[in-house]
């Protein structure tokens, strides 16, 4: 076969050839679902039953694995990410949108959202299932506005949340935790 017959083939194929490893690669680029919230679910670092504590949760994909890392409090999931040692790539941490909660103690099993695009309530005097204060996630600016009227802090973005703010030590009261059992 001519050269001049073959340019015309491959003026043809090299478009598919790179289509297809767009579309390769998009596959790759695509987040995993958020999982339903069941009684399996068990927390990363206290390995409990993640239902069994009030507040909104958090779960967190990381690369190379097929299921989600579980989290009591939205605050450890945040944790995680911010944290220098952590094992894994994180590929999207899940977190509840509060202002598609029944209640506090029923934070939802399916109402997640990407935590990069919630709206968090830092400082307010909310505790998460842990007993450690919380950031209260939620899908729009005016839901956290709505619950900062009641429960005090300010509106953060994740990137916003300062490592300290996560990762430092806090006091839990123990005492407040078993009156609420």
């Amino acid at each position: 076969m001519k050269l001049g017959t073959l340019k015309p083939l491959l003026i043809l194929a090299l478009p598919l050839a790179l289509l297809g490893a767009c579309n390769e690669q998009a596959a790759q680029n695509e987040l995993p679902a958020p999982r339903h919230l069941s009684e399996e679910a068990a927390g990363y670092y206290c390995q409990m039953v993640v239902l069994d504590h009030a507040g909104p949760k958090a779960q967190l994909f990381l690369s190379g694995m097929p299921e989600p890392l579980w989290f009591s409090q939205v605050r450890d999931g945040i944790a995680y990410l911010k944290s220098p040692e952590r094992d894994g790539e994180p590929l999207v941490l899940y977190v509840n949108d509060m202002g598609r909660a029944r209640s506090w103690d029923d934070p939802g099993a399916d109402n997640w959202i990407d935590a990069a695009d919630a709206f968090y309530v830092v400082g307010s005097d909310a505790r998460g299932g842990m007993g450690a204060p919380e950031l209260v996630p939620f899908g729009s600016w005016q839901g956290a506005e709505t619950f900062i009227r009641d429960h005090g802090g300010k509106i953060m973005r994740l990137d916003e949340i300062p490592a300290a703010t996560v990762l430092s030590p806090v006091e839990i009261d123990l005492s407040a935790k078993e009156a609420a059992q």
